[in-house]
C-alpha cells in the first residue's frame, strides 16, 4: 500500500478520491491511530489529522507523514519525541475563510443566546432571550495570521472595532495592542494562535480574569491554549458571558470517549463535558474547516502533497523543524 489515511470522514473520502491519482493504492479509515489499535503502520506513508497520536515505535517504519491540517504541533510532538528525521508535510492555507466564519457563527450565537432561543421555542417564550448586536462592539483577535486577519475583516464588515495581538505585526490595516491593554476593552475575544511550547495555556484563569465582565470567548485554534477547567470557572463566576469552542485539550482522548460512549476519569475531559452542559457555552466537534469550498481545496492540496512525496520523497509544504 502506498499511503494510508486516518481520520477520514465520509465527505472527505469522496473528495480525496476525486483528486488522488487514479489507481493509487490507498487505504482509508475514519478512526484515529489509537482507535484503529494497529501495532504497526499499514503503510510507510501515512496521513492523519489532529487527533491521531503517532506511536514513537513507528518511527523506524515510517517514510512520510502528511497532516491534513493547517496546524502541525501534533506532528512536531512525534518528531521531537522520537528524534525521527521523517519527511512531514501539512496544508498551510486551505480553510482560513471557513474557520473565520465558524468563529463568527459561535460569537453571534452566544451574543444572541441562540441555544436558549431554540429551547424557548417549545413554549414561544421570549423571557431571558435579549441579546446584543455586533455593531460598535470591540473584537479582540489574538493571533493575527491567515485566519485571524480574516476574522478581523469579517468583524469590520459587521461594524465592529478590531484589535489584534501578535508578536509579528504584518497587517497594516489592523490596529495592534498588548494583551493587557486589549482585554479590558474587548466584547468578543477570538483565539486564532498557532500552538507552541511557549504559549500553551495562554488563556488561563488569571489572564481572562482581567477581561471585561460578560466578554464572549471563542477558540478556533487549539484547545491547549485555553484550559477548559479555567473557562468553566470563569463562566460560573460571571467573568465570561459565553464560551464557544471548536478545539479541545487532549482532543484525541475526548473524541474517543464521545464516540465510544464510555466514561472518562481524565480531569481535562471531564471539564470539557461539564462545559458542554453550560447554558452559555456552545461546543462543536472541530468542524470549523468543514465547508464544501474548503473541503475541495483540502483534498486537492492533499493530493498534490501525496503526488509530490511519492515522486520526490519530499513535500511541497513541509512541517518546520525549528
Amino acid at each position: 500500500m502506498k499511503v494510508f489515511f486516518y481520520e477520514v470522514f465520509r465527505e472527505e473520502k469522496d473528495a480525496l478520491l476525486r483528486h488522488l491519482p487514479a489507481g493509487l493504492d490507498a487505504g482509508f479509515t475514519p478512526h484515529t491511530i489509537q482507535e484503529a489499535r494497529q501495532t504497526e503502520p499499514p503503510a510507510g506513508f501515512i496521513s492523519i489529522r489532529t487527533q491521531s497520536v503517532i506511536p514513537e515505535a513507528w518511527a523506524s517504519e515510517l517514510t512520510g507523514i502528511l497532516s491534513r491540517s493547517t496546524g502541525y504541533d501534533h506532528v512536531k510532538v512525534f518528531l521531537d519525541g522520537s528524534k525521527a528525521t521523517i519527511p512531514a508535510g501539512y496544508l498551510p492555507q486551505y480553510c482560513s475563510r471557513a474557520v473565520a466564519e465558524q468563529a463568527l457563527l459561535l460569537w453571534l450565537s452566544l451574543m444572541r443566546k441562540l441555544r436558549a432561543q431554540v429551547e424557548n421555542f417549545r413554549n414561544f417564550d421570549r423571557n431571558g432571550l435579549t441579546g446584543t448586536e455586533c455593531r460598535g462592539k470591540m473584537l479582540l483577535v489574538v493571533g493575527v495570521g491567515n485566519i485571524g486577519s480574516e476574522v478581523c475583516r469579517i468583524g469590520s464588515s459587521l461594524g465592529m472595532e478590531s484589535l489584534g495581538v501578535d508578536i509579528v505585526i504584518r497587517h497594516p490595516s489592523i490596529r495592534y495592542a498588548s494583551i493587557d491593554d486589549a482585554l479590558p476593552k474587548a466584547d468578543v475575544i477570538v483565539c486564532s494562535m498557532n500552538l507552541t511550547n511557549e504559549n500553551r495555556g495562554y488563556f488561563h484563569y488569571r489572564v481572562l480574569k482581567k477581561a471585561k465582565p460578560g466578554v464572549i470567548f471563542i477558540n478556533i485554534a487549539r484547545g491547549e491554549l485555553s484550559p477548559a477547567a479555567d473557562l468553566l470557572r470563569l463562566l460560573e463566576e460571571g467573568i465570561l458571558g459565553g464560551v464557544g469552542l471548536d478545539v479541545y485539550e487532549d482532543e484525541g482522548e475526548l473524541a474517543t470517549i464521545l464516540r465510544s460512549g464510555k466514561t472518562s476519569s481524565d480531569s481535562t475531559t471531564q471539564a470539557v463535558l461539564k462545559l458542554a452542559q453550560h447554558k452559555n457555552a456552545i461546543l462543536t466537534p472541530h468542524n470549523a474547516f468543514n465547508t464544501r469550498e474548503a473541503l475541495e481545496l483540502k483534498a486537492s492540496q492533499s493530493a498534490a502533497q501525496v503526488e509530490h512525496f511519492l515522486r520526490h520523497g519530499a513535500f511541497l509544504w513541509n512541517v518546520p523543524r525549528s
